[in-house]
């Protein structure tokens, strides 16, 4: 399901980008960096995180780390990282799968500025061994990401 909704997606808004499937497991930074041959830093993490009631989706480069000094600064609070059983409610995707596209409902999508220095990232698509290789700027078009600079 997770990985299908991800293919429509991608289906209906950029029909042009391809998802790639892997037969082995690209489901950490380090896997996936190596099954898509790029440094752990040009992989494009998404991580849901809860603000009070404020569900969000922080998409970074994989070697990346929250800052919550800055993170509480952008939020107004400290960011609680949600269970492997809460993330696939909200997102439909399991972890090590998680991304920002195909989501079930609406869910606020903030990308870090630790993508900006990559023109192309690879973020996961709905499975732990798919991704898709996207221009920066168009992950955060297509997602409706606001730019915030919340890591490490």
């Amino acid at each position: 399901m997770s990985f299908e909704s991800v293919r429509a997606f991608f289906s209906a808004h950029a029909p042009d980008i391809e998802i790639v499937e892997t037969t082995e497991s690209s489901s950490t930074v380090a896997l996936a960096a190596e099954a898509h041959g790029v440094e752990p830093a040009q992989i494009a993490k998404t991580i849901c995180l809860r603000v009070g009631n404020e569900t969000m989706l922080v998409v970074a480069s994989g070697t990346a780390r929250l800052d919550n000094r800055k993170f509480k600064d952008a939020f107004g609070g400290k960011g609680r990282m949600l269970g492997p059983e809460e993330v696939l409610e909200v997102t439909g995707h399991p972890v090590g799968g998680v991304c920002p596209f195909g989501l079930p409902a609406p869910i606020p999508v903030y990308c870090d500025v630790s993508l900006k220095r990559f023109d192309e990232v690879v973020p996961a698509a709905g499975s732990t061994n798919s991704a898709v290789r996207i221009p920066t700027e168009r992950l955060a078009e297509l997602t409706r990401a606001k730019w915030v600079d919340v890591c490490q």
